[in-house]
């Protein structure tokens, strides 16, 4: 992370929702929701993102704190690669977003391909799974790993959605504006080095 303090407020959101799970006395606990109180606070002041939001993203959870887990599809159609126009900035993407539970890597890629572009597809293998924070920016208050899924396409067609605005293909020296949180240039062009390759090796970082 270049920004130490959203390492430090991870940090201790990570020890207050430990302390919350695992303690059982009530001085502890109110010191613990103390400070999940002020990691709060500091991320409002520093992202300006409100209260509300910071608290069903980072501060809501309980339990031991783990990574969030965002699944993206890879998938091809005439050497040219699937990509989503998000709604919530206008930029293009893998489809893809937050794993839900009792879902495996490959439904969840399933699903995010059929509701955000209306493709039917066929998951084949990992390409990778990254630590969001070595990768996409901006940096994010919480751990996540992405995970790249190569899919294969069996049909397609757009309908229109809660999501996104448009689904089409793009060859590798063409790609739309990105939205780098999601998806980055450099990620995309692992996507096409990994079509290319029968055997690809997952890569983990």
């Amino acid at each position: 992370m270049n920004n130490k303090w959203l390492q430090w407020t991870s940090e201790l959101q990570s020890i207050a929702q430990a302390g919350l799970t695992f303690s059982t006395d009530r001085y502890d606990l109110d010191r613990y929701e103390k400070i999940r109180n002020i990691v709060v606070e500091i991320l409002h002041e520093y992202t300006e993102i409100d209260h509300k939001k910071i608290r069903e993203l980072f501060a809501s959870e309980t339990g031991y704190q783990t990574p969030k887990v965002d699944i993206r599809a890879s998938v091809f159609k005439d050497n040219r690669i699937l990509m989503i126009k998000e709604k919530a900035d206008g930029a293009w993407a893998l489809p893809g977003g937050w794993a839900d539970v009792n879902s495996s890597v490959s439904e969840s890629a399933i699903r995010e391909c059929s509701e955000e572009a209306g493709a039917i597809v066929t998951p084949k293998r990992i390409i990778a799974i990254h630590l969001a924070n070595k990768h996409n920016k901006p940096d994010f208050p919480f751990t996540i790993y992405k995970i790249f899924v190569e899919c294969e396409l069996v049909e397609n067609c757009f309908k229109e959605n809660t999501e996104t605005l448009d689904a089409q293909f793009f060859e590798a020296d063409m790609l739309p504006e990105l939205s780098f949180e999601r998806n980055t240039p450099e990620q995309i062009k692992m996507c096409f080095e990994a079509k290319k390759c029968e055997i690809f090796e997952t890569i983990f970082d």
